[in-house]
Formats: C-alpha cells, sequence, structure tokens
C-alpha cells in the first residue's frame, strides 16, 4: 500500500524516494533515467520502485470497522 521505508532485501533507505520517482515518471521521463538520478544502482531497490501498486487511495475509501 505505501512504499517501504528501507528496501527488503539490502536495507537501504529507499521511502522518501517515492514522491520525487512518482512525479517525475508522471511527467514523462523514463523509469530508467529517474533511478538512475536518484542513486538507485542496486536491482532490488529498483525491482521495489518498478513492482509497487500505491493502494493507498483506494483502501482509503473504505470505511473502517
Amino acid at each position: 500500500m505505501i512504499i517501504p521505508v528501507r528496501c527488503f532485501s539490502c536495507g537501504k533507505p529507499v521511502g522518501h524516494l517515492w514522491e520525487p520517482y512518482k512525479e517525475r515518471v508522471d511527467k514523462g521521463e523514463e523509469r530508467k533515467k529517474v533511478m538512475d538520478e536518484l542513486g538507485l544502482e542496486r536491482y532490488c531497490c529498483r525491482a521495489l520502485f518498478l513492482g509497487h501498486v500505491d493502494l493507498i487511495d483506494i483502501a482509503a475509501r473504505f470505511k473502517k470497522i
């Protein structure tokens, strides 16, 4: 739902990079270029970003019981 604060595999802090990554990709920049510039070099961190689906807005619509 929300991007993890740290990479599951290597433990590198990546949570603070999600917003700049999402903004730049939404503007039309290439994902590879954005990840390179943000310093995501390891394949585990890159996979975390490429495989993440932001579901927080969908989950927030449901009423908590």
